[in-house]
């Protein structure tokens, strides 16, 4: 576990090695953090490097990597509550974590960005990333990668229909694509999606 500072102190490590592509010093740091002692700093950072968050490179402090550890802990957020796109709602009292690693990650995990606007209606827009668990195997109204005739790939809901898949796109202008079951292999089911505004 990390304390408050650490986590303030990681992050700062963090921010400016993917603003600037290297590690900042102790000073700069301490600059960020609002921290006037250098010892103060240092304390923390070694702290991070024995926690095994950080990993020290040569004798330089611009020579600081993050580990896969501290990587990990960057895929977890607070979740404070929920919130209703109409009306106010009661201050957050409790806090818990929502950990994306997962969520969306993992050995059997891939990401697709979307093209097009086939499934705007299931809410997945053009642009958006989806993220696929590798299976061959669907349940009807999965939303899936279809590969059809080895050839093309499709992202629609699955309708299974004895011998026949049907490929139900979600957008009401357009129309469901039915195959003989052997001329659509299943690349994986989406399990998540997130878009960048």
């Amino acid at each position: 576990m990390l304390t408050q500072l650490e986590e303030k102190v990681l992050a700062c490590v963090t921010h400016h090695i993917a603003e600037h592509g290297y590690a900042p010093t102790l000073n700069e740091i301490g600059k960020a953090l609002s921290i006037n002692s250098k010892g103060t700093v240092h304390r923390y950072v070694q702290s991070l490097i024995d926690k095994g968050q950080l990993q020290r490179n040569g004798r330089s402090w611009r020579g600081i990597r993050l580990t896969a550890k501290a990587g990990r802990s960057l895929t977890i957020l607070p979740l404070l509550g929920t919130i209703e796109a109409g009306k106010p709602i009661r201050k957050i009292k409790s806090q818990s974590e929502i950990n994306f690693s997962a969520l969306l990650l993992g050995p059997d995990r891939f990401a697709l960005k979307v093209i097009g606007n086939t499934m705007i209606e299931a809410g997945i827009l053009d642009g958006d990333i989806v993220i696929v668990r590798k299976t061959e195997k669907a349940n009807n109204d999965d939303i899936v990668v279809a590969l059809i005739d080895d050839g093309e790939v499709t992202l629609k809901r699955l309708r299974l229909h004895g011998d026949r898949i049907e490929l139900i796109p979600a957008n009401r202008d357009m129309v469901s694509l039915i195959y003989p079951t052997e001329r659509v292999h299943i690349q994986g089911v989406v399990t998540g999606q997130f878009r960048q505004y």
